[in-house]
């Protein structure tokens, strides 16, 4: 999906100069505990994410990222993290720079077929929560266990 008006007119405004950007992100597991990650066209491998637009609340930007990025339908059931700082900031292959404040959802596929549908994922697999280190983004890898309940995570 090419970016989006708002951002488009900010882009042309400040250059590639460092953005706040506020996203959100989603945990999905399957049956066995394994959580769904992208593989984005640069590369690089994340979970289905992206920015909240202006009048979206986090709600919504969680599930039309899922749908954009996945072709699945879900519902988001608990909030596992609110994630910032320098930690996360990130360059784009065309220079745009953005800190990322996230807010990680845990989400229940409710129907869809996994299928890339924005042209921004190349790939999908479910990986073990252990082996999630090497994502794009340094999440808390004890977010990832399908039974982390101690309230969300705050760094």
């Amino acid at each position: 999906m090419p970016m989006s008006p708002y951002y488009q007119q900010l882009r042309e405004k400040i250059g590639t100069d460092l953005i706040f950007n506020p996203a959100v992100a989603a945990v999905i597991h399957n049956a066995l505990g394994h959580v769904l990650c992208v593989k984005t066209q640069n590369g690089e491998w994340g979970l289905p994410a992206g920015a909240i637009e202006m009048g979206e609340t986090p709600r919504q930007a969680v599930i039309r990222e899922v749908a954009e990025e996945t072709g699945l339908l879900v519902e988001p059931r608990q909030v596992l993290a609110v994630l910032g700082g320098e930690k996360f900031r990130w360059t784009y292959p065309d220079g745009n720079a953005v800190e990322y404040f996230i807010i990680v959802f845990r989400c229940q596929v409710m129907t869809g077929t996994l299928q890339p549908i924005d042209g921004q994922v190349t790939a999908f697999e479910y990986r073990t929560p252990e082996s999630l280190s090497t994502l794009s983004l340094p999440y808390p890898l004890e977010i990832f266990a399908i039974d982390y309940d101690r309230g969300p995570y705050f760094d």
